[in-house]
């Protein structure tokens, strides 16, 4: 780290503590030239995840939309808020951790799908019956079955 008094690369770190929340870690620093003390801020850089919706457009990850998604899942549902951005972490996290820094829409919704099943199966139909489209009755019933059958 380059002293802002005299320019040397060299110096050594004092002290280390994490600030806002975790997020940053402030690191208090001594120029090995100078003895003159510094602050320095370490924040990860997060790369923004792309979504390539089925348009083929493609837009940044948003998950207030993935948590307005979830929540009307979960309309009168005994499903709290708490689990919702529990799930919604997750699925961020996995999409975070992958080494694709794109995703299509359809992954993203077969995540919602897989968090819901567990969270709660009438949200998981509805969101479901949304999000495949069905198309009429024989197809929801082709659903419903899959889940009974899975139990």
């Amino acid at each position: 780290m380059r002293c802002p008094y005299c320019s040397n690369e060299e110096s050594k770190v004092i002290d280390s503590r994490p600030t806002d929340e975790g997020e940053r870690i402030r690191r208090r620093r001594e120029c090995l030239n100078c003895q003159k003390r510094f602050t320095t801020y370490e924040i990860i850089e997060s790369l923004p995840v792309i979504v390539i919706k089925k348009d083929k457009s493609r837009e940044v990850f948003n998950r207030e939309k993935l948590i307005s998604g979830m929540l009307r899942a979960c309309e009168k549902r005994p499903v709290s808020i708490n689990e919702i951005e529990n799930a919604v972490d997750d699925i961020e996290a996995m999409l975070q951790n992958s080494l694709d820094r794109e995703v299509t829409s359809t992954r993203i919704g077969e995540l919602v799908m897989e968090k819901l099943k567990t969270l709660d199966e009438v949200a998981y139909v509805r969101f479901a019956s949304v999000y495949r489209q069905f198309k009429d009755i024989s197809t929801f019933m082709e659903e419903l079955n899959k889940l009974l059958t899975d139990k």
